[in-house]
């Protein structure tokens, strides 16, 4: 094993323990957060093995994954060797290191807390988060025909309004800076938090995305507005499904609802695409499970060394 911080290592050509995490392992996704987002004072530490990489960082005493977990929906060790990896690197941390682990799949934490256990190191799971997950069927009608019929009716009530006070309901997908500006315009008219998190440091990390494979911007128009956004999302198309990573809509045209029928739009496309599921990422909100979706477990683990 060796701890190193060369982006360039094979190690990231590995595929995640965990599946179905989207970009969020990858190099592309957290070299983007490491030059827009890295904290002061933090040391990248690229634990490598044959077969496995650890993707991590030390502030002070402290050792955790690479990606804030405000930003990163997932986190997952690459490669077949982690429990063995693991230990190796816990070894090789000095005394009183507090190491801390969050967003990990079950398949993940699994793997983590054997290489632990293996070190030595007594850590408990905890399940500290959930994502939200729509496991998507062939066609958008037996997608709704699924949902329970009270929701099933919200959701073609609020695209029937759109339609009637807008005109009828059009996707744009953008890769560019020019879609992306659109986005941020929107999410900043948002009140409280939400508007206040699209800061300039979080934009440039957002513009960053636009070079990493898989990522779009998707936004909500109608035929009377020539061309004019309503409601628009960031995500990442890829892994055989569709990972919403944020959305935001103009509150000028809150009675249309566009916000929910974007996501209705969304769920359409990527049913369009042949992708298997969609995924909603962090957070339980309500809205999320009436559209359909089950929850997928996350774990922390904690230990000081």
């Amino acid at each position: 094993m060796r701890i190193h911080d060369d982006w360039a290592t094979p190690g990231f050509d590995l595929e995640p323990v965990a599946p179905r995490t989207g970009p969020f392992p990858g190099r592309a996704l957290l070299e983007n957060w490491w030059v827009h987002r890295r904290p002061d004072g933090a040391t990248l530490e690229l634990a490598e093995a044959d077969g496995g990489l650890l993707p991590m960082q030390r502030v002070g005493d402290r050792v955790e994954f690479l990606g804030e977990a405000d930003l990163f929906d997932y986190h997952s060790p690459l490669g077949a060797q982690v429990p063995p990896l693991v230990a190796d690197y816990v070894a090789a941390q000095p005394g009183g290191t507090h190491l801390s682990l969050d967003s990990l799949p079950r398949e993940a934490v699994d793997l983590v807390a054997k290489g632990l256990e293996h070190a030595g190191v007594a850590a408990e799971p905890t399940q500290h988060e959930v994502a939200a997950i729509v496991d998507l069927p062939g066609d958008f009608e037996s997608y709704l025909g699924g949902l329970h019929k009270k929701q099933k009716h919200e959701v073609e009530r609020k695209r029937r309004r759109f339609e009637r006070e807008l005109g009828p309901a059009r996707l744009e997908t953008h890769t560019t800076q020019d879609g992306l500006d659109h986005f941020v315009r929107m999410h900043r008219q948002a009140p409280g938090p939400k508007g206040e998190f699209m800061t300039e440091p979080i934009v440039r990390f957002f513009a960053g995305l636009l070079d990493v494979d898989g990522f779009e911007v998707d936004l909500l128009t109608a035929g009377s507005l020539d061309g004019h956004p309503v409601a628009g999302a960031v995500g990442f198309a890829t892994d055989g499904g569709y990972y919403l990573y944020n959305s935001a809509f103009d509150p000028g045209f809150g009675s249309a609802s566009p916000g929910q029928v974007l996501l209705s739009e969304l769920l359409s496309r990527a049913i369009d695409r042949g992708a298997t599921r969609f995924d909603f990422l962090k957070g339980d909100e309500e809205y999320k499970f009436r559209l359909g979706a089950r929850e997928r477990p996350l774990y922390a683990l904690e230990a000081r060394l």
